[in-house]
């Protein structure tokens, strides 16, 4: 009977034990019957010779009923605590048995053609879209997800994050050398053209902000003549200053072919080509560059950029109303739609689940099933006993029931036949 107690015990286990100890009782109570039975055969067979069947019966079924007490007993402990070889199988051999066991799943559960065939049929991509497409569905699938993006954001360490985007920054953007790439990456938006566009936004831009600040090219040059010339000149010159500019930026708008576009491509041209063969504007760049990157402004910036994102992230997460929960809802259940009716994105799916499945199984099967070695191994003799004991004991009394039972029937056969024979 299992030492671990009672109250320790689940209601499912109780109810084993009980259910046990039941056909503990049913089974010795047969074993008592057959000894009875023995006795009184025995006693009595002198002066009723019939008796004698029932003698031989009797000790049929208590030598059955033993045998199998035995057997039984020798599963889980030593019979009546003595040392006799082969018994207490269970708690001695339990290692081996986690091994055997853990041997029998890798081998007839953990393979690849057993796992590729049973999720082959399972149809998951089609079971998961019709799950998800579900509004209930989805909205705890986000509420979940939500819950732990926020736990993961507040858990992240800001100095840890900048100090991490810093160090990606500066291994895959400041450390290469920018100035031949970018020379190059120059040269052929020069030789396409793809600048022309951005020469005209820039002209379009600068003639509108010269038609609302006129005021602005007020005293830009007056203001720096002698002071004896009259305040009459000072609006000429301004005003003319004014007009001559903005007859300028119409002029490079308008014509395709101006000096000043032309000045433009010649100045890139020339940068693109200094970027790629100048050390000094190579060097000059990369200065610029790292003295950009490593400004306390820039990381100042940085921080305060990461801070808000992340602030904004959580709020976000954490209100089922926000725009960020309510496209994390429409597009589990658009997906869910598609994956439920789309048979291509299925197979798709399935395929890729399929061999992924498969590729861990070969893998790492083995040290899945280690797992059912391992935790055997650290289980404690006398406690797997008792679990097992619980698990199967009732049906292994059925053994021992039985035993007595084909005792009884063998004794008396074997009896009535020698009887017949020698008389």
């Amino acid at each position: 009977m299992p030492r671990t107690p009672t109250e320790l015990l689940s209601p499912a286990d109780r109810e084993r034990l009980a259910s046990l100890r039941r056909m503990k009782a049913v089974a010795l109570g047969a074993l008592l019957l057959m000894a009875a039975l023995f006795v009184l055969g025995f006693a009595l067979q002198e002066s009723v010779p019939a008796l004698t069947y029932l003698r031989a019966a009797a000790e049929g079924g208590m030598v059955g009923a033993l045998a199998d007490w035995f057997a039984v007993t020798a599963l889980f402990r030593r019979p009546l605590g003595l040392p006799i070889p082969h018994t207490a199988i269970i708690p001695s051999r339990k290692d081996e048995i986690g091994r055997s066991l853990g041997e029998f799943v890798e081998t007839n559960f953990l393979s690849s053609p057993v796992v590729r065939g049973k999720l082959q049929s399972a149809r998951i991509s089609e079971r998961l879209g019709a799950w998800l497409a579900q509004p209930a569905h989805a909205e705890r699938v986000s509420s979940e997800g939500a819950a732990m993006a926020q736990g993961v954001l507040r858990a992240l360490s800001d100095d840890d994050v900048q100090d991490l985007v810093a160090a990606l920054a500066r291994e895959h953007l400041i450390e290469p050398e920018w100035g031949t790439p970018a020379g190059v990456w120059l040269e052929r938006i020069v030789e396409t053209g793809a600048h022309h566009a951005a020469v005209d936004l820039a002209a379009d831009s600068l003639s509108s902000w010269l038609a609302d600040n006129r005021d602005a090219f007020a005293g830009l040059v007056s203001r720096r003549l002698p002071s004896w010339v009259p305040s009459l000149a000072h609006r000429v010159v301004d005003g003319a200053l004014y007009n001559e500019t903005v007859t300028f930026v119409d002029a490079v708008r308008a014509d395709g072919a101006h000096p000043a576009r032309k000045a433009i491509d010649r100045y890139l041209a020339r940068l693109a080509d200094s970027l790629q063969h100048d050390a000094e504007t190579r060097a000059k760049l990369e200065g610029a560059k790292v003295a950009v990157f490593d400004s306390p402004r820039v990381r100042e910036l940085a921080g305060s950029a990461w801070e808000t994102a992340k602030n904004g992230l959580i709020v976000s997460l954490g209100d089922e109303r926000s725009a960020l929960r309510t496209r994390m809802r429409e597009a589990l259940i658009e997906i869910g739609g598609r994956l439920s009716s789309d048979r291509a994105i299925q197979r798709r799916v399935d395929g890729w689940v399929v061999d992924a499945a498969g590729f861990l199984v070969e893998r790492y099967r083995h040290d899945i099933a280690s797992i059912i070695t391992d935790t055997v191994e650290k289980w404690d003799a006398e406690e797997t006993t008792e679990k097992i004991e619980l698990l199967v004991g009732r049906d292994l009394q059925y053994i021992r029931l039985n035993g007595t039972v084909v005792g009884a029937l063998a004794g008396l056969v074997i009896f009535s036949v020698a009887h017949a024979v020698f008389g």
